[in-house]
């Protein structure tokens, strides 16, 4: 080998393994829009909407902001907004913290070295709540494995870290912050484990040991404050439980509440419905409680289906964008030891079919509509309904369109969230692993006809704000008992 052909080699390595270590705002957007435009399935029918021209003027104004960002978590927020031209849902960009955190280790520094703090300790709080003679948002709350302290400030409730265990959160660490409006309704910013941000519109004090904020739910830790009603209790059983649950709620009603259908969930739904079959085909009326269930796989409310069945159930089918990226998630499910040896055999197949037609929509399925029929109608229960809200979104809103082909159901609550059409995602890391993006490899077969996003799916009985979100399954069994 000449020198001059050494020192293009040497030119080539060394800058490849500049780009793997740290790469600019400029080079993640670089990446990130050449590998959304290839692989992302509901691209090209955003560009079919809104035009080539409004694309290329939307590229061009981040162009420009990326140039000026040198701080990881700001360009991940915009390159986020870039993002949202496309679909509010159904796609994602996080910061991998683990890569964050050994960079920020190379510098000497933290990934969270300058995120705002409150350092008020846990007994100075406690201290301070004490001449608050009404329950308010103000205290110390539980969610998940945080602890949080919450006090006001002017007109926002700032909310920070005592103690975040087994998470890169720090005490002290704001992660949420309460703007209370003129007519004392809220709106909140919270971040989560990945600080991320997102805004609410919704906060809610419900009872007096009970904070909702959006689909976030908290426990009050302290002070202790005098008991809830009897359905305000079993409206936050509801809202906090992690597992499905079944509870008889009168003699003729039974309640399912499936906090979400996610497939690590699909053993203990099949395992709760088997175990009290006897008692759901005893009673008149089921109310299934969805609220907050942000979808999952399908194959965890299959079970389910017997129980809504009176007539042939149509299924509108997807088509799979295959590339060569894309085809990797069928590798990852015929890898997966929780799917079942006939899911692992629907994965190959469909794996050999996508690899066959790389570069164009493929069905996995022979034909676009397929009609499921049972062998029986259940006498019971035989008026069925179904509670859902704003936060229901991708398989709970499919399995809603295959339960309201029932004669037996009637949907309660508000529009769903309407993320449904672009679906099925996948994650991938970025070249030098400080980001991972979420994209959608499938496209409904209904848009345009039917189309759930942007959308959602309405309720036959709209539940307005005149009746607490505690008094729904209440106001659900009145009306099924009327029927």
């Amino acid at each position: 080998m000449n020198l001059k052909k050494r020192l293009i080699l040497l030119f080539l390595v060394v800058s490849c393994n500049s780009f793997a270590q740290k790469c600019s705002c400029q080079d993640n957007f670089n990446w990130l829009k050449k590998n959304f435009e290839e692989n992302d399935a509901g691209f090209q029918f955003v560009i079919d909407k809104k035009g080539t021209t409004t694309y290329e003027d939307h590229n061009n104004l981040f162009s420009k902001k990326v140039k000026k960002i040198k701080d990881l978590n700001t360009c991940r927020d915009v390159l986020f907004d870039w993002m949202l031209f496309f679909r509010p849902e159904h796609l994602s960009l996080s910061i991998n913290q683990d890569a964050a955190n050994k960079s920020a280790a190379q510098k000497n520094t933290a990934p969270e070295k300058e995120w705002d703090e409150l350092e008020i300790s846990e007994e100075q709080l406690k201290s301070s709540l004490a001449n608050i003679a009404q329950p308010s948002l103000e205290g110390i709350w539980t969610t998940g494995p945080y602890t949080i302290g919450v006090t006001k400030k002017n007109n926002e409730y700032i909310g920070y870290i005592l103690e975040a265990k087994n998470t890169k959160w720090k005490q002290y660490q704001v992660k949420f912050k309460i703007k209370e409006s003129p007519d004392k309704t809220y709106s909140a910013v919270f971040f989560f484990g990945d600080y991320s941000s997102r805004n609410f519109k919704e906060v809610k004090l419900v009872g007096n040991n009970f904070l909702k904020i959006g689909f976030v739910s908290l426990q009050r830790k302290f002070p202790v404050n005098p008991g809830n009603t009897p359905e305000i209790d079993s409206y936050i059983e509801s809202l906090t439980a992690e597992n499905p649950f079944i509870k008889e709620i009168s003699g003729k009603t039974i309640l399912l509440r499936i906090p979400s259908f996610d497939y690590s969930n699909k053993k203990a739904i099949d395992s709760v419905l088997a175990a009290n079959k006897a008692l759901i085909l005893s009673k008149e009326n089921l109310i299934i409680d969805l609220r907050n269930n942000g979808g999952g796989a399908d194959a965890s409310f299959q079970e389910i289906i017997p129980y809504l069945y009176t007539n042939p159930i149509r299924t509108i089918g997807t088509e799979y964008l295959s590339t060569v990226q894309n085809n990797k998630r069928m590798e990852e499910f015929m890898a997966n030891p929780d799917w079942s040896a006939e899911d692992k055999e629907w994965a190959r197949k469909g794996l050999e079919k996508l690899n066959l037609n790389i570069g164009k929509f493929v069905s996995l399925n022979d034909a676009i509509v397929q009609e499921s029929k049972l062998d029986a109608v259940y006498s019971n229960p035989k008026n069925i309904g179904i509670i859902i809200n704003e936060n229901n979104a991708s398989t709970t809103e499919e399995f809603l369109l295959l339960a309201k082909q029932s004669k037996k159901v009637k949907f309660f609550g508000t529009t769903t969230e309407g993320v449904l059409d672009i679906s099925n995602m996948h994650f991938v890391d970025s070249p030098c692993k400080d980001l991972k993006l979420g994209y959608s490899l499938s496209k409904s077969f209904r848009i345009p006809g039917m189309q759930i996003d942007g959308k959602g799916i309405q309720p036959d009985y709209y539940l307005d704000k005149s009746i607490p979100e505690y008094d729904w399954v209440r106001f659900t069994e009145k009306i099924l008992n009327a029927n």
